[in-house]
């Protein structure tokens, strides 16, 4: 029953060794391999935010364009029916 206990603890300290690291890594959005302890640049970090907001903002335009457009479309129809008599 020693051993069991030894060897269940013995896999749980190694587990929490390799784990800790990855699980810093994945929730810096880094390679899960990279140094998990580096500094990262702050130029680095606002350059990756900006990125993600230009990309936000480019994708919420493109969206707003299209909608608009398919109203445009929609208003022409109606305003060029054929007048019924």
């Amino acid at each position: 029953m020693k051993s069991k206990t030894r060897i269940f603890l013995f896999g749980l300290v190694v587990g929490v060794i390799i784990a800790f690291p990855l699980g810093m890594n994945v929730g810096r959005d880094a390679p899960l391999l990279s140094n998990p302890f580096a500094e990262t640049d702050v130029k680095e970090k606002m350059a990756d935010r900006m990125k993600e907001s230009a990309d936000r903002a480019l994708e919420t335009t493109k969206e707003g364009a299209e909608k608009a457009l398919e109203d445009a479309k929609e208003k022409l129809h109606e305003a060029t029916k054929p007048i019924q008599k």
